[in-house]
């Protein structure tokens, strides 16, 4: 899998998980949902934050990738005007 395609899917995940954790903690806080919401948002940031460096992208992209929830998102905006003409 390229570097680019699993960075955009595991910072969709990232902030995906991110949201429903949220929502759960400020609703009903159900502990199935936090069990394996958990893992699966520390994975796709710890997934977000490699494919990153494994891109040649800009120092402030890889800055970005580390921000938990929405930097795998900041990083491929960055990454995608660095790569404009």
């Amino acid at each position: 899998m390229k570097p680019v395609l699993a960075l955009r899917i595991a910072a969709g995940v990232e902030a995906a998980s991110l949201a429903i954790l949220l929502l759960n903690v400020f609703t009903a806080h159900l502990s199935p949902i936090t069990s394996l919401g958990g893992p699966i948002h520390g994975m796709a940031y710890l997934v977000t934050i490699a494919a990153t460096f494994l891109i040649p992208a800009p120092q402030s992209a890889r800055w970005l990738a580390i921000i938990p929830g929405i930097g795998g998102l900041l990083a491929l905006r960055r990454i995608a005007v660095a790569n404009q003409p």
